[in-house]
């Protein structure tokens, strides 16, 4: 049976309020913030749930907003969380909302660098999602069971260094109390065919962290080498030992490979000196909190390892914003891939999670959490056979049509969990 069988007209009441949420979608696109800098954000979500009657509370981790309302009828809670920040990226989208926001970012070691900032991830279409929902659910209280939270979480794409931020910290500030949902739900936006759902059946996302090797070695005449320490064979060398954690030293019978990538490498004065350090810096992913202990301990092991073997020393160090693996409940996932199947002409995908991260994880430790995947690429952009740019990329392009879809999933889903 239908879970909206009960309420036929359901879409047009979406098509209702869709000219103005897409109109919040194409300013929030076009006015990108940075994560725990989405002040403005921040004022015009208040601003619309003001408008649409909605009690809210904000302040939350900084820049965190979190809505209210109560159905006419008994029922569960249930929690729904959009991201308030961009990424520091120039867009080359050719939209005509395209972002042109520039900012100065700090640079390591001093100075500053002027970027773009686009909503290169979703987010845009994640914050126009749930707004639409919380004012669907204002406007028919009648038709839904139990209360909601609307969470609009800041710096999802990571703190600044040295700044608390994200689900972390609001968790921390007692978003999720008084009372504790019984589930909280998020959807993400990916490129992909329009309404293609993909969730995993129990792991979502990967731990992610970022980190930095130091190796020291000793300043020479490149024509001397042996009166010095060089630590440029040195990294080369662990580089390599790193890539047999995951191919040699994890059981991979057991769960998916860890995933560990050197993104910069930097060091040396000049060409015919060698280098006294030499760093690299890169990122860990791994698919639950065991591996990830393992292969740091492994990697601070090889490294330490390979570099006093020559008289070098090597420092490992992660970045404090970290995010953790996350999961989704397995019963609430058997339960809703019926739901989801009735709003896609795609079969839905029940996969083993992804290399991604995101930190609604922090929510789905805490509470029973629900995560999904859905396409969001417009069907001409995909029948053109150009090729198809994935988020975090400067020209990643998603569908206005994904918000009502998202907004409908959004209501049959909490139809359906009651």
């Amino acid at each position: 049976m239908s879970v909206y069988s009960d309420w036929p007209d359901l879409d047009q009441h979406i098509a209702q309020i869709m000219p103005d949420i897409i109109s919040v979608r194409h300013y929030l696109h076009q006015n990108p913030e940075l994560s725990n800098r989405e002040f403005n954000t921040s004022r015009y979500i208040a601003d619309k749930l003001k408008n649409y009657g909605i009690n809210f509370r904000s302040g939350i981790a900084g820049t965190g907003i979190v809505a209210e309302i109560c159905s006419d009828n008994p029922g569960g809670i249930k929690a729904f969380r959009a991201e308030l920040d961009a990424l520091p990226l120039t867009e080359q989208t050719r939209l005509s909302y395209a972002s042109k926001v520039r900012v100065d970012i700090p640079k390591k070691g001093g100075g500053s660098e002027e970027t773009g900032v686009m909503h290169a991830c979703g987010h845009d279409l994640h914050m126009s999602m749930v707004l639409g929902f919380a004012r669907l659910v204002a406007m028919h209280k009648d038709k839904f069971t139990g209360s909601f939270k609307f969470i609009f979480q800041p710096a999802e794409e990571g703190a600044p260094d040295g700044e608390a931020g994200g689900a972390r910290q609001m968790i921390k500030e007692g978003v999720l109390g008084t009372p504790e949902p019984d589930v909280c739900i998020g959807l993400h936006v990916t490129a992909g065919p329009l309404g293609e759902y993909r969730l995993g059946q129990t792991r979502t996302t990967a731990s992610a962290d970022t980190f930095r090797l130091e190796i020291t070695g000793k300043s020479t005449h490149a024509a001397f080498p042996w009166t010095g320490i060089d630590p440029v064979p040195v990294a080369a060398h662990i580089i390599s030992a790193w890539q047999t954690i995951p191919s040699r030293q994890v059981n991979l019978s057991q769960s998916m490979p860890p995933v560990i990538t050197v993104g910069k490498i930097y060091g040396g004065q000049r060409h015919n000196i060698l280098a006294d350090k030499v760093i690299l810096e890169g990122t860990l992913r791994t698919v639950a909190d065991e591996q990830r202990d393992f292969v740091l301990d492994r990697m601070q092991s090889i490294s330490h390892g390979l570099a006093n073997a020559v008289g070098a020393s090597a420092e490992l160090t992660l970045s404090s914003n970290n995010y953790r693996s996350g999961k989704n409940d397995p019963q609430l996932v058997e339960s809703v891939v019926p739901v989801l199947s009735q709003l896609s002409p795609h079969k839905v995908v029940v996969d083993g999670g992804t290399y991604g991260t995101d930190d609604f994880a922090e929510f789905a430790r805490r509470v029973p959490g629900l995560f999904i995947r859905m396409g969001a690429t417009p069907p001409e952009l995909s029948a053109s056979g150009e090729y198809i740019w994935p988020t975090h990329s400067d020209k990643f392009i998603a569908d206005d049509r994904a918000i009502a879809l998202g907004i409908k999933t959004f209501t049959l889903l909490s139809r359906h969990l009651g």
